[in-house]
């Protein structure tokens, strides 16, 4: 049976420890295969599992920059690992 589309989607405003919050709620339902997302308008469960594929984009200019995550899975495939990702501070 195929499954029916769905999309979530939520823009707010939020101060980095509020952002440091969700992505703790999200990286902790990674950990345990179930995420929730929800407000006041919509509703979505994931359940990942096996291999999942990681993007992590950034960009910088003038006045504006940008950090954008990106986690995908297919249910029946496997991603191979490709490259191994630092996230820290820069030592100089």
């Amino acid at each position: 049976m195929k499954k029916i589309k769905k999309q979530f989607s939520h823009d707010s405003l939020q101060d980095a420890n509020s952002i440091k919050a969700i992505l703790k709620a999200i990286t902790t339902g990674l950990g345990k295969g179930k995420v929730v997302l929800s407000d006041d308008r919509d509703e979505i469960i994931l359940e990942p599992e096996g291999l999942l594929n990681l993007r992590v984009s950034a960009s910088q200019d003038e006045d504006r920059s940008s950090l954008t995550l990106r986690v995908s899975w297919h249910a029946d495939r496997d991603a191979s690992k490709d490259r191994k990702l630092v996230v820290g501070e820069k030592n100089n």
